[in-house]
């Protein structure tokens, strides 16, 4: 059987083609969905969640974050702690990490106790830094100020608990004009500082040893690499690169006579300072009333600062850098000294003191301080009773620009470089100074007073010490200073201070050096001396010196005592001793203590005794 094959198919073209436009049409519709929803999740990442995944990133990254250096600490001379470093916790903020900072802060105030200033600073501070550094907002938290933070913490983000070293003043007031203190770096603080030697540090010194000494305190600042996530959480440190510590700082002051000095003034404002005229070393120095310098660290609210700069004692000022006065009758052994070298008199040549002193031609009448004067008197006399009318004589026969000249060699009117700012320059009266600063002539009057220590006359605490001092060493100068050395055993620094005694006051007759001392000494061991009553038991030789600086005029028979306590004369004392051979000086003002004899020598004599008990080689039994 033969089969036949099926009839041939015609191909209908029309038909696959539409089905082929049908299928492409599909396909590119596909297509161009896929790529609107690409386009559309492009768009949505790159405008809409940009921000949110842009900080994302930049929180999960690795970063830099500076190390603060440990601060130096600070001792005395015999190793006793005076400025420390003890750990804390600080309040921290993360600009970037706050969406709403007001919001934050009220959420912290509800928590911890927040002064309105450290707000304020914060929001200061926050404009100034990048906004990934942290900013701290409160210091020294409490215990309890950390337990509220921590278990709150979920809801604060950008806030950070920080371990940190803040600085104590271990003895408070006793060292607040000396060592002063640390404070936070403030905009005028950030000018000045070098950013990557401070990064991290969040203090600086701003008084005191703190200030003059920061650049050997502060060390330099430590790095480390971190890697952190999306929270802004350290993961783990990835390299680090440690800080340098600060240098330690050994100091000339002693403790145990610092204390006594301040002991000695009991309730009386004033100043002092013990020096080693052999090499210029600082052994104590107090101004009273003092302050509590611990505040300053963690930052001093507005009111209680308001009240310590409103004080008529005026605790925040340093008298002994700060403080001008008179020197009245402590420069009357200078000036013996250079009527003797001038050749204007010679140590055995007496006046008679009658009690006043006119000029010639002049009705004008200067007193003496004893009414009725001291009788015949020669040049160790004339310092022992504290003749005036020897003074006003010999003060009009030198004529004052030789008087300006010759004190001038002892530092007078030149600040003495202690190694603390803002020390005063003083004024040494002459012709010169008064046209350059007053535009007025000068008037033979002016020179009579000025032989006394009085009228234009201002001197310092320390030039008073180095006048001192150099009689002390006769003629030799050993720049005063409180830093002795350094961790690493060597001394201070020279860039701050010369190292060895110079020659500042040439002498032609060295013997005239005796003369002053020795009436010095008859000040305090003769029987005519003014300050004699703390002569008594004493085992060393002291040659010291009265002097009554008057504040305001007063009529004649007025008592300075029956003054109010603001218009009484200021009370001066100095000494040396042991007279034979000085081992240290001392110089007092009492202020508004009326008179020298009656209130600074006491207040001398204590130090000296304490000084005694402390000495290098004193019985165990006395120390």
């Amino acid at each position: 059987m033969i089969r036949t094959p099926p009839p041939a198919t015609v191909k209908n073209v029309l038909a696959e083609a539409l089905l082929f436009r049908a299928r492409t049409i599909q396909a590119l519709a596909l297509a161009i969905l896929a790529v609107i929803v690409i386009i559309g999740r492009y768009a949505q990442l790159q405008l809409i969640e940009h921000e949110e995944l842009t900080s994302r990133s930049e929180r999960n990254r690795i970063k830099l974050q500076p190390v603060a250096p440990a601060r130096g600490l600070i001792y005395d001379r015999n190793g006793v702690l005076l400025a420390d470093n003890r750990p804390a916790f600080r309040l921290e903020i993360v600009p970037e990490r706050v969406e709403d900072l007001d919001a934050t802060l009220a959420q912290l105030r509800d928590l911890v106790a927040i002064d309105p200033d450290d707000e304020q600073r914060l929001k200061d501070q926050i404009r100034a830094v990048r906004r990934f550094q942290p900013v701290p907002l409160k210091f020294d938290l409490s215990e309890v100020d950390v337990a509220r933070i921590a278990v709150n913490r979920h809801r604060l983000p950008g806030v950070d608990i920080t371990p940190y070293q803040t600085r104590q003043y271990l003895y408070g007031e006793l060292y607040a004009h000396v060592v002063g203190y640390v404070g936070r770096i403030d905009a005028e603080d950030q000018a000045r500082l070098d950013s990557r030697r401070y990064a991290g540090s969040t203090h600086v010194g701003k008084t005191g040893l703190e200030r003059f000494y920061e650049d050997l305190l502060h060390g330099a600042a430590g790095f480390e690499q971190l890697e952190s996530n999306a929270a802004g959480r350290p993961l783990r440190v990835l390299s680090r690169t440690p800080p340098s510590a600060g240098n330690h700082l050994y100091l000339s002051i002693d403790h145990r006579l610092q204390m006594a000095m301040v002991q000695a003034f009991g309730q009386e404002s004033g100043a002092a300072m013990a020096v080693d005229p052999r090499n210029g070393e600082v052994l104590a120095m107090v101004s009273l009333p003092s302050f509590d310098p611990n505040p300053f660290v963690r930052g001093i609210g507005r009111s209680a600062y308001a009240e310590l700069r409103d004080s008529p004692d005026r605790p925040l000022f340093n008298r002994v850098i700060q403080g001008g006065y008179e020197p009245g009758s402590t420069i009357k052994p200078l000036m013996v000294l250079a009527g003797l070298e001038l050749g204007l008199r010679r140590p055995d040549q007496g006046i008679a003191s009658t009690g006043q002193f006119r000029l010639p031609g002049n009705s004008q009448v200067y007193r003496d301080w004893r009414a009725g004067g001291h009788g015949w008197v020669d040049a160790r006399e004339a310092i022992a009773q504290s003749v005036n009318t020897y003074f006003y004589q010999l003060a009009v026969d030198m004529g004052v620009d030789r008087m300006s000249e010759y004190l001038g060699q002892f530092g007078f009117g030149t600040p003495t470089g202690l190694d603390l700012l803002g020390e005063t320059r003083g004024v040494l009266p002459s012709r010169e100074w008064k046209q350059a600063n007053l535009r007025q002539p000068w008037y033979l009057g002016e020179t009579v007073i000025a032989g006394i220590g009085q009228g234009y006359w201002v001197t310092s605490m320390p030039q008073l010490a180095q006048a001192l001092s150099i009689l002390a060493m006769r003629g030799e100068r050993a720049p005063l200073h409180l830093l002795r050395a350094t961790q690493e055993g060597f001394e201070a620094p020279t860039r701050h201070r010369e190292t060895s005694r110079s020659p500042a006051v040439p002498v032609r007759t060295p013997s005239n050096w005796d003369v002053a001392i020795d009436g010095m000494v008859a000040v305090v061991h003769g029987p005519t001396g003014t300050a004699r009553s703390v002569g008594d038991g004493l085992p060393f030789t002291v040659a010291g010196k009265t002097g009554t600086a008057q504040r305001v005029s007063r009529r004649e028979g007025q008592r300075s005592e029956d003054l109010a306590r603001h218009l009484r004369h200021q009370a001066l004392f100095v000494a040396l001793a042991p007279a034979e051979a000085p081992e240290v000086v001392v110089v007092v003002i009492v202020e508004g203590g009326g008179s020298g004899s009656r209130t600074a020598a006491p207040v001398a004599r204590q130090i000296l005794d304490a000084w005694w008990s402390f000495r290098p080689g004193a019985p165990e039994s006395q120390t």
